[in-house]
């Protein structure tokens, strides 16, 4: 089995951080994005990784090279434009013959990926989607009423929750094959086209959740807390 990793982002979100560095690559303890995530999928069994690469691209390649050093197998799935999560995805096309998991880049991961493809054979499924169930607290005050405008109730400041998607999938190299070529494309996209054609999409929650480094507020909190990490060992 092969994983996919998207890590062709332009990381406007992350600037100044990633002018000169792509976001996959930035460092957290020491070491980038990209190789904590390839610890962690070698930890879980696979060896065969393919890069889908774009945004000053020469960066990744220089550090990972073929993977050797690392133990494990890269292959680079290169793009001349930022192509979204899907259409980035689709120029690893060539190098997919079976099941495959896809990851998104700038995320860190620690849940039982084993599980999840086990989860994902079993439900036989074109798709598994990794969830977490994110708990949240509204900063307002929410006030019942009824259609006449009487209050029936006020609950301060309520908690929800809701699953959300996390950008690690199980799938099926047919799901290619919805992925128009060289085109901007979405992964929410790719999961609305399979749905309509009456296709298995399936889940699984990870409770352990992930950090996504998707701003400088996040990626600055999650450097800091990964540098008191490898200074306590």
């Amino acid at each position: 089995m092969k994983v996919v990793i998207l890590a062709g982002g332009l990381g406007t979100r992350l600037q100044p951080y990633t002018k000169s560095v792509p976001k996959s690559m930035l460092p957290l303890g020491g070491k980038p994005i990209l190789e904590h995530e390839i610890e962690w999928v070698k930890k879980n069994g696979i060896k065969e990784i393919v890069l889908c690469v774009s945004y000053l691209r020469n960066k990744i390649e220089d550090y990972f090279g073929d993977g050797k050093k690392f133990g494990v197998k890269i292959e680079y799935a290169i793009s001349n434009k930022p192509l979204a999560t899907a259409g980035q995805l689709k120029t690893a096309e060539k190098f997919i013959e079976e099941t495959f998991v896809c990851l998104y880049g700038d995320s860190i991961y620690n849940f039982n990926l084993r599980n999840m493809i086990k989860e994902h054979r079993k439900s036989k499924s074109n798709i598994t989607m990794s969830l977490y169930d994110y708990k949240f607290n509204l900063k307002y005050g929410v006030i019942n009423t009824k259609n006449n405008g009487q209050v029936t109730s006020w609950n301060e400041k309520p908690e929800f929750s809701a699953k959300i998607n996390i950008g690690c999938y199980v799938m099926e190299p047919e799901v290619l094959q919805l992925i128009p070529k060289n085109k901007s494309y979405g992964m929410d996209s790719v999961i609305q086209k399979t749905l309509l054609k009456k296709k298995r999409v399936w889940s699984v929650i990870s409770k352990k959740g992930f950090i996504d480094i998707g701003d400088k507020e996040t990626y600055e909190k999650a450097n800091e807390e990964y540098k008191k990490i490898g200074m306590n060992r």
